[in-house]
């Protein structure tokens, strides 16, 4: 039986374009299945509805994408097989001329990650904010082109509903990517690529002070790697936070292992996601 794969959708989005790129390099493709949010798309990994999900994490211009975090730091089904570095290349889709231009629609990411194109070009346009740059495509292609409506999304979105491409790669940071996450149930199945990186997510005391100090020496005392680090609040009560902590793995995994049980001895709870190969890209531009 077909693999399946959650994707957060609908056709046309950023997370369908890094999805059709992965699927062309795993050993198996996968089925994809769409879904209309993050929690939905990871829920179904939980649930056995798909084998794996690929979920956004991180954006270099906009920062965490907390729904995926908080859901990973929750979950104690989740585990990360692999990360991809997608580069974000959002384009100006329409109907009409690019002068005519009036309002332009799309979801909150891409409008900001194009703040500066936007206010220098079309300052006066009514910027409104949709659910996918997928929605914001469709959206204007139901309009007639006189209404002067446009839509910052993928090329793909603007292909499958019949707009041009008024400007094309007009984020504002040529260096704008995601991270996403692969993730599937724990245990289901081998790391079979090479490590690169480790993710672990723990609560530590925020009453005790140096406690941050205290997890964060015992990786530096080892000559582990941090890549990054994030905090989240535990939802437990005000002032209580989760750490998640990005590692480069260490060709000595006993050396890695001994830190991470150091870490959890200073820890109120702590888990591991997984340690899992990094795949960047830089060419696609779906």
């Amino acid at each position: 039986m077909q693999r399946t794969m959650g994707v957060l959708g609908p056709r046309g989005t950023h997370s369908e374009a890094a999805a059709i790129y992965l699927n062309e390099r795993l050993p198996e493709a996968c089925q994809l299945r769409m879904y209309a949010d993050i929690f939905e798309c990871l829920q179904s990994v939980e649930d056995g509805d798909v084998d794996t999900a690929l979920v956004p994490v991180e954006n270099s211009l906009e920062g965490a994408i907390n729904i995926t975090l908080d859901t990973l730091a929750h979950s104690d089904q989740l585990e990360v097989e692999l990360e991809l570095i997608w580069p974000v290349h959002n384009q100006l889709m329409a109907r009409c001329q690019s002068q005519e231009i009036r309002r332009i629609y799309s979801h909150p990411q891409p409008i900001s990650q194009c703040r500066s194109y936007l206010q220098k070009h079309y300052p006066e346009a009514e910027i409104i904010k949709v659910s996918s740059t997928a929605r914001a495509a469709e959206l204007v292609a139901a309009e007639p082109e006189s209404s002067g409506w446009a839509a910052i999304c993928t090329s793909r979105a603007g292909q499958l509903t019949g707009l041009t491409a008024v400007a094309t790669e007009i984020q504002d940071n040529m260096a704008n990517c995601t991270r996403f996450f692969l993730v599937r149930r724990r245990g289901s199945g081998p790391q079979v690529l090479p490590q690169d990186k480790t993710l672990v997510i723990c609560q530590i005391d925020g009453q005790r002070a140096g406690a941050l100090y205290a997890v964060i020496r015992e990786f530096a005392e080892r000559g582990i790697n941090m890549t990054r680090i994030e905090s989240r609040p535990a939802r437990t009560k005000l002032g209580a936070y989760i750490f998640f902590f990005d590692l480069e793995c260490l060709p000595d995994t006993q050396l890695q292992q001994e830190a991470i049980r150091s870490v959890a001895k200073k820890s109120i709870w702590l888990k591991e996601l997984g340690a899992f190969p990094v795949l960047t890209t830089v060419e696609p531009r779906y």
